[in-house]
């Protein structure tokens, strides 16, 4: 569904030149949930807007199911690590909000919208203001709204960032559930070592700037998962070592532009 060729991006700015990502080579089949986990300004996030149509590749390609990416697409949605909810309009009116920006029929999606809601967690909310919820509900209507078109990939920014870790785990399990009811592609974005496990089929681990594939680890633990007591704690535990390990090594200059795999 997705794929990066050999993907580069550098900054140009008033203290140079800044090189972000080098030599990305990533594959994202469909229907699969891929994590990227690295240190912050690894270029973790400007991966996700490159592959967004946010930014420009400074070299190699994008493509989405075949297609190269130079602008944003519909069928392409982003979720961002603050909800950035409308707060004079409801919930049900946030969710719809992509029906009204992309000429959709407003009634065709409405109850598209009411199932969303009821997927999530929400139902009973939907003429209640932004400001009336918590972090985690304002989250979850963002969730909700980019779904709405029901997208082929879903890319998401460190949405779970600004929450507290019980709510973080929460939303996890939500998400975990709503991927296996859409089944759409995503590309999560994390700097947390719990949320890799919890929810990805495979992560991609970065190196520090300039971010490269230092190795992709795949989480072969069956769903849902959780981090509490259950038949697959010990699974969940190796995995976040394993992790936590790539993330303490230091690469030296031997090992530095290796990819892993």
């Amino acid at each position: 569904m997705i794929r990066l060729s050999d993907v580069s991006r550098t900054f140009d700015g008033r203290s140079g030149r800044v090189e972000a990502l080098r030599g990305i080579d990533l594959d994202v089949a469909e229907g699969e949930f891929v994590a990227v986990l690295g240190r912050s300004g690894c270029g973790k996030s400007t991966l996700l807007r490159m592959i967004a149509g946010l930014l420009p590749v400074s070299s190699g390609e994008i493509t989405v199911a075949g297609s190269p990416i130079t602008r944003p697409r519909r069928d392409v949605a982003m979720l961002f690590q603050k909800p950035a909810l409308l707060p004079w309009r409801t919930v049900l009116d946030n969710v719809l909000l992509p029906a009204e920006i992309f000429g959709w029929s407003r009634a065709k999606h409405r109850e598209r919208a009411r199932q969303l809601l009821e997927l999530s967690g929400l139902a009973g909310f939907e003429k209640r203001l932004p400001h009336e919820l918590s972090g985690g509900m304002q989250q979850r209507v963002s969730l909700c709204r980019s779904l709405i078109g029901e997208p082929r990939v879903m890319l998401m920014d460190e949405p779970f960032s600004a929450l507290d870790a019980l709510t973080r785990e929460e939303l996890s399990g939500e998400l975990q559930r709503v991927h296996m009811e859409t089944g759409a592609t995503v590309v999560f974005v994390t700097h947390s070592i719990d949320e890799a496990v919890l929810l990805a089929d495979r992560v991609v681990v970065l190196s520090p700037r300039p971010g490269r594939i230092r190795k992709i680890v795949d989480v072969d633990i069956p769903r849902p998962r959780t981090l509490g007591r259950n038949a697959h704690l010990a699974d969940v535990a190796r995995v976040s070592a394993d992790l936590h390990e790539l993330l303490m090594e230091r690469e030296t200059p031997a090992t530095a532009g290796v990819e892993g795999r």
